[in-house]
């Protein structure tokens, strides 16, 4: 990947977890390098063919309480999750984006159960296509292949990310002018096969950015996640997959 010129944007996510996890409200910071400042990255935009961006992202979040099988808050013991992952782009054509994107993840579950892990989350490898697009907004369709970075299904703290997932994803973007700055918004749906114990995963994410200055970004994305079907062999404290929402500038 030949990064030509580069452009930081820092971006903030409030996600909203629904109907399977309450209690973990993680707070994103994401901080990219982009490559050739191309009109988008790491939403409904394509990036121009030859052209790449490399985007950081990081979250903690802890969560005492969870939904159950039969939809039922209760206690938990303390599940913590840090992670880091590495969105990498890149432009093949004009209309196709390579997606690749690995993961590094520490959990840690308290008492009683009293169970850590460290070491690779899960690992996005796919693509995004552009359906259609004029001045103003785009239409594309993204499919990525999650492989997971642990198989030990005995260790609590890797319930949750033993299995490989697909993920279907339809998004649409809109660009415009917020007074004198320049904004956007981007609309997600997504529809997650997990192939293994927990249920599939129906997926909105609405993000909003504006840029305040040539070389920032601030953007606010609330995400809710639906999952489908019952847990089979999770424990109370089994987690929710990986999120790869970080969002740039148009």
């Amino acid at each position: 990947m030949c990064i030509a010129d580069f452009e930081v944007a820092a971006a903030t996510a409030h996600l909203v977890e629904g109907l399977f996890r309450r209690g973990a409200i993680p707070c994103t910071l994401a901080i990219g390098l982009l490559g050739f400042a191309s009109p988008a990255l790491a939403g409904a935009w394509t990036l121009d063919a030859g052209t790449g961006a490399l985007i950081f992202t990081g979250t903690a979040m802890q969560s005492n309480s969870a939904f159950d099988s039969g939809s039922k808050l209760q206690s938990i013991p303390r599940y913590s999750k840090d992670e880091a992952q590495a969105l990498i782009e890149y432009g093949v054509t004009n209309w196709f984006t390579a997606i690749f994107q690995p993961s590094l993840q520490h959990v840690d579950i308290g008492a009683p159960i009293d169970a850590q892990r460290s070491g690779l989350g899960y690992t996005d490898i796919g693509g995004r296509a552009r359906i259609w697009s004029d001045a103003s907004w785009v239409v594309s369709a993204q499919a990525t292949f999650q492989i997971p970075g642990v198989f030990d299904k005995t260790n609590p703290a890797a319930i949750g990310y033993t299995d490989p997932e697909i993920e279907l994803r339809a998004l649409a973007g809109c660009s415009f002018k917020l007074g004198t700055l320049p904004a956007f918004t981007d609309m997600e749906v997504a529809q997650r096969y997990r192939i293994g114990g927990p249920p599939n995963e129906f997926r909105t994410d609405i993000t909003f950015g504006i840029r305040p200055a040539e070389n920032g970004c601030c953007s606010r994305s609330p995400s809710m996640w639906f999952r489908r079907g019952r847990e089979r062999g999770a424990s109370a404290a089994s987690p929710t997959t990986n999120s790869s929402s970080a969002r740039s500038m148009p």
